[in-house]
């Protein structure tokens, strides 16, 4: 064994991995990054780039459709082996050449292989020749490893090679036949995505169509899957699951019914990918979800820092939010006071603080990019109830807004405003409607700014665009 040392070694080479050994660069630390796999990560290869790209050319045609004058200049459907071929380019045909490039160009050492805390400071690299080498810590280890797909015990499920985002977003074909086990984010969006590709679509969906968003942009989802064709179960689970000798895939759901399908797509969740990091090394349990502080570093269920207070965990595999931005988010964060700890300079880990991720707890921006687009930041009404806040829902129709009826023809969707009324500020906002993700980032910087309603009416949307929406919502409520 050799030994190389760095102020800081990152385990996991995704968007927060990267974003983590950006920052305590730019802060003047060195930095080591341990991969096993392609740099980049789940989102660049497997998530958000190619499932986005998947999506598009489908949401462009549609969006065409419904204006007239490109409308008539339609003339033909989806080219499938084009948006399969356009899905390859955003995922760099599955080669991290290009991460690995920005990775030497920004003065970060690459290390690949399988890496194992030995120590609070130690890290131990096992590449795919079986060589080792420890590299070791000044003042900071940081796990950004992420999650996989979790893989429900359903009789037969497992040996019926089941796919899970990852197969679906790399699909070389979009399947005859596509069975769908989940109802949340990936599943909808994907759902969209495959049956816009030519696929049969059935989606078992035990607890509804995106129930953790507010009630009305679960029911437009599911209206408009089943108005694409795909055959959504609501409350449906799958009892058991085989794949034949043909290679079909056999469901039998807890009702009895039974489904038929060439492929069947599994997302109900996530797994941390903690398993083999020798998280045993420090007393931790491994496979299991990490628990941080405000400043992300790793602590014991009574709150005592682990590993000499050296150990952060970043991104999914905290669970804090499981949103590729949202665990960049937290790697600057984490970047930013590892460094002003390793300079002992003033960590400011207040509230809104620059070394604290007050934004995973009340102003999350998500953005579904299922038809219609479902964007949303901060609480559900239910949630802000539940949150002991006392709200008032304010709703309107985004097709009364000019700026949609300009949009497109037929336009339809539906905005909310969650107020908190004793400060007289907004602390959840949802759309539901074509292209209203590009409308998110005003709700958010309000929820995140915390600004009154008062300041709010002098914001003047222009006209005529969507954003009117905002006028139409403080009217509502009463200004």
């Amino acid at each position: 064994m050799n030994g190389t040392i760095y102020d800081v070694v990152v385990i996991g080479a995704g968007p927060v991995g990267e974003n983590v050994a950006d920052r305590v660069v730019r802060g003047g630390l060195s930095a080591a990054i341990v991969e096993r796999e392609l740099v980049g990560g789940e989102c660049s290869y497997w998530a958000c780039m190619p499932t986005k790209a998947l999506l598009r050319s489908a949401a462009a045609l549609r969006a065409a459709r419904q204006v007239p004058g490109a409308r008539e200049a339609v003339t033909g459907d989806l080219d499938v082996a084009a948006v399969l071929g356009r899905r390859d380019s955003f995922a760099s045909h599955w080669k991290d050449d290009g991460q690995v490039a920005w990775l030497d160009s920004s003065g970060i050492a690459l290390h690949r292989g399988q890496g194992r805390i030995v120590s609070a400071n130690e890290v131990e690299v096992t590449g795919d020749d079986g060589t080792r080498v420890t590299l070791t810590a000044r003042h900071a280890v940081v796990i950004a490893t992420g999650s996989s797909a979790l893989l429900p015990d359903i009789p037969g499920l497992r040996d019926a090679a089941p796919w899970t985002s990852r197969e679906a977003a790399a699909a070389s074909a979009a399947p005859r036949r596509l069975a769908i086990i989940g109802g949340g984010v990936v599943a909808s969006e994907m759902a969209t995505a495959f049956a816009a590709l030519g696929s049969s679509v059935t989606l078992l969906a035990r607890d509804g169509v995106l129930p953790q968003a507010e009630p009305f942009a679960g029911e437009r989802v599911t209206e408009s899957l089943r108005e694409s064709g795909v055959s959504v179960r609501l409350g449906t689970t799958a009892a058991s699951a085989h794949r034949d000798h043909s290679g079909t895939v056999h469901i039998t759901t807890t009702d009895g019914d039974r489904i038929e399908a060439d492929e069947v797509l599994v997302v109900i969740g996530r797994t941390p990918n903690t398993h083999d990091l020798g998280l045993d090394a420090l007393g931790l349990t491994p496979g299991t979800w990490l628990t941080v502080d405000d400043t992300l570093r790793v602590v014991a269920e009574d709150g005592t820092p682990i590993g000499d207070g050296r150990l952060y965990a970043a991104g999914d595999v905290n669970r804090r939010v499981l949103l590729t931005h949202q665990g960049k988010y937290q790697a600057r964060a984490v970047g930013d006071v590892i460094v002003a700890r390793a300079k002992d300079e003033p960590v400011e880990d207040g509230r809104w603080g620059r070394h604290a991720a007050t934004a995973d707890e009340r102003a999350v921006p998500q953005v579904i990019f299922t038809d219609p687009e479902i964007a949303s930041v901060g609480l559900t009404a239910s949630a802000a109830e539940a949150a002991g806040i006392r709200t008032r829902v304010i709703d309107y129709d985004l097709a009364a807004v000019a700026g949609a009826a300009l949009h497109a023809d037929g336009y339809q969707g539906h905005a909310r405003m969650v107020v908190d009324e004793d400060r007289k500020v907004i602390v959840g906002f949802t759309l539901a409607g074509p292209d209203v993700a590009e409308l998110l980032h005003a709700a958010t910087i309000a929820v995140v700014g915390e600004v009154p309603l008062d300041r709010l009416w002098h914001a003047v949307p222009p006209y005529p665009t969507v954003s009117e929406v905002w006028l139409r919502l403080l009217e509502t409520y009463g200004r």
